[in-house]
């Protein structure tokens, strides 16, 4: 069993003992595959995030239920899980990173199906397709400077964000969640607390329906405390409402729909004439420059707000030739 499968099935050792919630899948056979889904749902209702809840809701009903939905435990076969990986990487194109988290879910519910029904089924054995290493874009130092120029020439809330996130790594959820009791100026900190996102409501039944959701970042190490620059608290003084609640990129007490920001993003880019950025290019790029003035790992991991340094090692830091180049020169020939 995985580590994420093994997270996911936490809270699984108390099963529900009513079918509550699920009166309305009148039309699901109790027992199979597809009823167990709607029972590990509800199962775990409480401990899941919304954005999780409905992260797994869609994968379910896209992906997990039409291909397994009617069928009962004992007739689900390791040839099945097969034939459904190449369904999801060949015929529909998926990433192999998507298809992993489908697959990860589809066996969470298996096992758990299995234990619930007291059945001792075959063991399947999953392969979980691996990801092509992709190249992370990063702005060179050139790029850096001329959007950070576009971003101070009559800055406004937007660009403000854009900046923000720039110079501190934050990932676009987590501006757009900022409020204004969020920053201290005196002792010139940042405090991550919220980030906002757009998810599939699950409750209406229509998969397509999103919503704006406000809730707890990504992870625990999500929560953190940033040490602000000074150009940085300059720029709090400025655009301050002198309203504690209100969010920092609208000043009103509505936050800014982070799908907003990404159009300001590129627009902004357009005009710089810098191709290929996305926010999370600033997240990388920021990481790229601490590496570069000598940071630590483990104080740019907590910065950045991951659970261990290896995803900030893996993800976030991307030597360049000249750093390579720079440290084979430290190597003396001993002649």
């Amino acid at each position: 069993m995985t580590c994420a499968e093994q997270k996911l099935l936490q809270t699984n050792s108390c099963f529900p003992q009513t079918t509550e919630g699920m009166a309305e899948k009148r039309d699901v056979q109790k027992d199979s595959f597809a009823w167990y889904c709607d029972s590990w749902i509800i199962a775990n209702r409480i401990r899941l995030k919304a954005s999780s809840s409905a992260r797994y809701k869609a994968d379910m009903e896209n992906h997990i239920k039409p291909f397994f939905g009617e069928r009962m435990l004992s007739e689900i076969t390791p040839e099945d899980v097969d034939s459904f990986t190449r369904l999801l990487l060949c015929q529909k194109k998926l990433s192999a990173k998507t298809a992993r988290n489908i697959l990860v879910l589809f066996h969470t519910i298996f096992l758990y199906a299995e234990k619930r029904s007291g059945q001792q089924l075959s063991r399947l054995e999953i392969i979980y397709p691996k990801d092509q290493k992709k190249t992370v874009r990063v702005l060179s130092r050139e790029e850096e400077a001329k959007l950070m120029r576009f971003l101070v020439n009559e800055m406004d809330l937007c660009k403000f964000g854009v900046y923000l996130a720039l110079r501190t790594g934050l990932r676009i959820g987590e501006v757009c969640a900022l409020r204004w009791s969020d920053i201290s100026r005196p002792a010139g900190t940042l405090s991550i607390c919220q980030t906002v996102q757009r998810i599939q409501n699950p409750d209406a039944g229509n998969y397509g329906k999103t919503e704006l959701v406000i809730g707890s970042p990504k992870t625990d190490s999500s929560q953190r405390v940033i040490p602000l620059m000074p150009d940085l608290n300059a720029l709090f003084a400025r655009f301050d409402p002198m309203d504690p609640m209100a969010f920092i990129l609208t000043g009103t007490h509505c936050c800014m729909e982070p799908r907003k920001l990404q159009r300001r993003l590129k627009e902004y880019t357009e005009k710089c004439q810098i191709q290929e950025v996305h926010f999370h290019t600033l997240r990388h790029t920021f990481a790229t420059r601490c590496m570069e003035v000598g940071f630590d790992v483990k104080t740019l991991s907590e910065i950045l707000g991951h659970s261990n340094i290896s995803v900030t090692l893996n993800q976030y830091v991307h030597p360049n030739l000249e750093q390579k180049r720079q440290n084979m020169s430290r190597l003396k020939i001993a002649v």
